[in-house]
């Protein structure tokens, strides 16, 4: 397990960043959740793969992934030799960073936490490192697709 840090780098296929930004979108006013796979080369996360799953709380400021979806998740993760390198979920009314509850159940240390909020009508994401309640930002990269 790799420790992420402030030099980390999350790199992300235009097409996976547009798929969780129209699912934070379609859930609001509820929280939106999922998982992020893909590579880690060093200090670079790539992700892949998009695992969308159901918020079991169904709550506008908190999220439970249901344990089932995240299990076969991890199931196909690991049948494609892929890591779990993002856990996304949204802030319908804010903040733009890691709630205290976020802070407080923040279990995979390996993997960056993507918070997506609004700001009027327009939704953006920032990533983080999580690990025993310190929070350090880490950089995204959207990558455009290769004609």
């Amino acid at each position: 397990m790799s420790v992420i840090d402030k030099s980390t780098t999350l790199q992300i296929d235009r097409q996976i960043w547009e798929q969780m930004r129209l699912d934070v979108a379609r859930r609001a006013p509820e929280e939106a959740c999922g998982l992020l796979a893909g590579q880690r080369q060093g200090n670079r996360l790539w992700g892949r793969c998009l695992f969308i799953t159901t918020n079991l709380h169904h709550s506008p400021t908190r999220y439970r992934i249901d344990p089932h979806e995240q299990m076969a998740a991890f199931n196909q993760m690991e049948a494609q030799g892929l890591d779990l390198i993002g856990i996304y979920h949204s802030h319908p009314a804010g903040p733009d960073e890691p709630s205290p509850t976020d802070l407080a159940e923040a279990y995979y240390p390996e993997a960056a936490y993507l918070i997506w909020s609004r700001n009027n009508e327009e939704w953006a994401c920032r990533a983080f490192a999580i690990q025993q309640a310190c929070v350090t930002p880490v950089k995204i990269e959207i990558l455009e697709a290769q004609a």
